[in-house]
C-alpha cells in the first residue's frame, strides 16, 4: 500500500513526497529522498600548497593574521602544532603559543 517510509522523526505513518524530499504533516519535519552518499560526507581540507590536512598535523602560518578583537599578529612562520579540522567559516581549531585558542582558514596555513 504506502511504500513511503515513516518520519524519522515523529514515526507518523502519513509521509508525502515533495519534490526531492519527503515531508511529514504531522510534525512539518522534511528529510531528502536520496541520502547523502559516502563520497559526500567526507570533507577533503587541503592548505594553501594543495597537501591534504588531517586532524593532529602540524602547520605553518604562511601570512601575518591579525586576531580579531585584539592587537596581536600572528605572524609569518608560526608553527601550530595539533591541529583539529572542523566545519564552518573556518576549517582548523589550534592552540598557539602566546595566544591561545583560535580558528584558522586553511587557505593561510601550509603543512609542515
Amino acid at each position: 500500500m504506502n511504500s513511503l517510509p515513516k518520519c524519522p522523526q515523529c514515526s507518523s505513518e502519513y509521509t508525502y513526497e515533495d519534490r526531492e524530499v519527503f515531508v511529514c504533516p504531522e510534525c512539518a519535519h522534511e528529510w531528502p529522498k536520496v541520502a547523502a552518499s559516502a563520497a559526500e560526507e567526507v570533507r577533503v581540507v587541503r592548505d594553501a600548497v594543495g597537501n591534504i590536512l588531517q586532524d593532529g598535523d602540524s602547520v605553518t602560518v604562511i601570512k601575518d593574521l591579525k586576531v580579531k578583537g585584539s592587537s596581536t599578529v600572528v605572524k609569518v612562520g608560526t608553527k601550530v602544532k595539533s591541529i583539529r579540522l572542523v566545519d564552518g567559516d573556518h576549517d582548523i581549531d589550534c592552540k598557539i603559543d602566546g595566544i591561545g585558542a583560535m580558528g584558522l582558514k586553511s587557505e593561510f596555513v601550509k603543512k609542515a
